[in-house]
């Protein structure tokens, strides 16, 4: 199996680990936590941050984009002069 998906088995995940997961750099996690935008997240034990794996899931699940069919024919449909 490949990482990303004994990664997605854990409950939580690092910062590190939903960096991964996620596509985004360290940084932008960590600049979205700043600006407090982004993943919702988990403060433990001080300094040691945790996201939960559904939110992750959900999080890009919300940011999907989709193609109506009909829209798509629409514009496909070539214009007519007279």
């Amino acid at each position: 199996m490949d990482i990303t998906s004994e990664l997605l088995k854990k409950p939580y995940l690092s910062e590190c680990e939903t960096a991964i997961i996620t596509g985004r750099a360290l940084s932008t996690l960590r600049n979205e936590r700043h600006l407090r935008r982004g993943l919702p997240y988990l403060k433990i034990a001080g300094r040691s941050i945790r996201y939960k794996n559904s939110d992750i899931i959900a999080f890009m699940e919300g940011r999907r984009i989709t193609f109506d069919k009909t829209t798509c024919d629409q514009v496909a449909k070539p214009i007519t002069t007279i």
